[in-house]
Parts: C-alpha cells; sequence; structure tokens
C-alpha cells in the first residue's frame, strides 16, 4: 500500500493523474476523524462493516468532515472555534490545500458541497458582529475563498444540501460565542435558534423557529431525506431537570413535529441529541446521546418511537442501507438493521462526534 501510495502521489504531482476516486481510496462507506492511544488525531476511511480502510493525520482533534462528491477527496474540519480546514487527498494522504477563516470568523466544524462538487460552504462564526455566516470556497481552483453570505441567525453548526440541489439548510444553533471566551456561552437567556433555508446564492428563503419556551433548545445537527424532509437534533442549554424534545422534523411543506421517547429513555439522553441520521430507505430517523449512551429509532413516517440501542459514549450516526452505522468514543463501530444492534468492530481509536457517509 505504501508503494502505491508513493507512486500515485508521483504522478499526481507530475501531473498525470486527473483525480482520485473513491474506489482508489477501498471504497469507503464512512469518514471519522479520532484521536489514537498516542495522542494522535487521525481521520479515517470505515468500510461498511466498520473496517478502517485509511488513516491519515490531523494537525488537531477534527469535528465532522465533507467528502467530496466526485473525487475521493475529503475536507476535515477543526473543532469549534477552529480556524482551519484540510483537504486531503483520500488515496495518496497528500493535503491538498488548507482552508484558513479569514479574521474575525471561526469555522464551526461542519461544510458541505454543491451539487456538481465546484464549491464548498462552511459554516462560520462572525465572532465581533455576533452573527453567522456561510463561506464559499472555490474546490476547483484550489479551495480559494469565494466570498460568504449571512447564516440566516447566530451560531450556525451544521449545514446540508438539500435534494434540489439549489437550497441549502442551516442550523443556526442560537449560541453566541467568542474565541477570546473559548466555548464559552454567551447569550444563553436571549438565544433563538433557527432552522434556516437559504439559496446556493445566500438569498434567505425561509427561517423557521420554535416556540418561545423552547428557545434554549439549540438545533445543532442535521440529516435530509430524499423527499426533502430534514431531520433535526438539538442540546437544551436550560435547567437540567426539563426534558425538552430533542429531535425535531421538518416536512417539505415546512411543518414542524417534534419527537420524543418514552420517559425513561428520553431522560436518560441528559438534554443531548449529538448526531442524527435519517435511514437509506428513508422509514427511520436516529438520534445519538454520549451522555446517555443511548441511541433512539423512530417511524419517521408514523413519528413514533421504535426502540434503542445502548452504547458507551455513543455519537457518531449515519445511514447504512435500511438501518444504521453507530461509533462511539470507546472505539465501537456497530450496525443496527432491522430491529437489532450488530457489533462489527473495536478499535484503539476514540472516534469523534460524527460519521459521514460517503
Amino acid at each position: 500500500m505504501a508503494d502505491r501510495r508513493s507512486f500515485l502521489a508521483g504522478i499526481v504531482a507530475a501531473g498525470l493523474c486527473p483525480r482520485t476516486t473513491w474506489a482508489e481510496a477501498g471504497s469507503p462507506a464512512f469518514l471519522s476523524a479520532g484521536l489514537k492511544p498516542s495522542g494522535a488525531y487521525v481521520l479515517c476511511g470505515l468500510s461498511a462493516r466498520g473496517r478502517v480502510l485509511f488513516e491519515l493525520p490531523l494537525p488537531a482533534r477534527g469535528h465532522a468532515a465533507a467528502a467530496h462528491p466526485d473525487r475521493a477527496e475529503a475536507v476535515a474540519f477543526a473543532r469549534r472555534p477552529g480556524t482551519f480546514a484540510l483537504v486531503i487527498d483520500c488515496v495518496t494522504g497528500q493535503q491538498k490545500a488548507t482552508l484558513t477563516a479569514p479574521d474575525g470568523r471561526h469555522f464551526y466544524g461542519h461544510g458541505a458541497f454543491s451539487a456538481d462538487g465546484a464549491l464548498l460552504y462552511t459554516a462560520e462564526n462572525d465572532f465581533e458582529a455576533a452573527q453567522g455566516v456561510i463561506g464559499i470556497w472555490d474546490a476547483r481552483g484550489g479551495y480559494r475563498r469565494l466570498g460568504e453570505f449571512a447564516s440566516g441567525g447566530v451560531g450556525p453548526h451544521d449545514i446540508k444540501l438539500m435534494p434540489d440541489g439549489e437550497t441549502l439548510v442551516v442550523a443556526n444553533g442560537g449560541i453566541e460565542t467568542h474565541p477570546d471566551s473559548g466555548r464559552t456561552k454567551l447569550n444563553i437567556p436571549t438565544m433563538r435558534p433557527s432552522l434556516a433555508f437559504l439559496g446556493v446564492d445566500g438569498g434567505l428563503r425561509q427561517a423557521i423557529t420554535l416556540e418561545p419556551e423552547l428557545h434554549k433548545n439549540s438545533i445543532r445537527h442535521l440529516a435530509v431525506a430524499p423527499d426533502g424532509t430534514v431531520a433535526f437534533a438539538m442540546q437544551w442549554q436550560g435547567d437540567l431537570g426539563a426534558h425538552p424534545p430533542l429531535l425535531g422534523l421538518c416536512r417539505r411543506d415546512r411543518t414542524v413535529a417534534l419527537l420524543r421517547a418514552g420517559d425513561d429513555a428520553h431522560t436518560r439522553m441528559a438534554g443531548y441529541a449529538g448526531s442524527v441520521a435519517i435511514s437509506g430507505d428513508g422509514a427511520q430517523v436516529a438520534i445519538t446521546s454520549p451522555r446517555g449512551g443511548l441511541c433512539q429509532i423512530f417511524d419517521l413516517r408514523a413519528e413514533t418511537p421504535l426502540g434503542t440501542v445502548e452504547i458507551e459514549d455513543v455519537c457518531g450516526l449515519a445511514p447504512n442501507g435500511a438501518g444504521f452505522e453507530l461509533t462511539s468514543g470507546i472505539g465501537q463501530v456497530a450496525g443496527f438493521a432491522a430491529g437489532r444492534e450488530t457489533p462489527q468492530e473495536t478499535h484503539a481509536i476514540r472516534w469523534d462526534n460524527h460519521l459521514i457517509l460517503i
């Protein structure tokens, strides 16, 4: 493998290879950042059965990644409030480019490519103005920055491209932060999360907010079904004795439903949903809680709970066929389908928060 990678790196450097494909990288199904026992941070490609296919170094802790739709290329984002993102060729292991947030901005750990892979959109904080922005980067031109537009709220965390290829949905968490204060949340009493639908040209098409009593329920992560249904996971910033819904659905007509499991399972989530995913067949939706060591699965159409999976420190979550793939902070990788968990692999890697479907 090392000789093959050296050879490929050489011909890429010489301009003889037009682009690498995901098949050349071993056809990984997922990407995840992690921490090795040595203290080294890595970005890994995983198979559909949880096997590590490649492992590439990161300079610091990663959060999520964006997989290019055509090339075997991943953008690995630093954990908030990071100012770097690395563009990595997942075949050669070469770092192709580094994205540096402009002065007065930092990344939130998530990004999304345009449908044709020409542009990368990044969720960012304009921390002096306490407003969210979406950065625009030229993925065909060395990832130079082209500009930015407003995210439609404060604290944009996750961002996804809608199935129409012309709309972005943004999870504006509503939480104001500033690098001078680290990760301290500065506006909890007045926070106002929103789900913003933006044109790829930056025009705000619609912003959806929750009821006033849920204004401390930070909208953080997103999953989008082929029919345009958006699932969003929330993290409660209020009284720990309260247990508001942590999963929301926004249908194509923009009606919103908030889902919760039974009292015991819901309470165990500890007010924190770390990831959300919709199964490949569009029938189920799931959320994870590393605090509760729990994954909850719901019937997407009926909006009713189907069951739970218990895995210590579980957070990473992605669709895998008609079921889901799960990763945990203690190295576990497991599948869940047909109402049953299937342990797959355990690695000496502490998987970070997110598992990204390629």
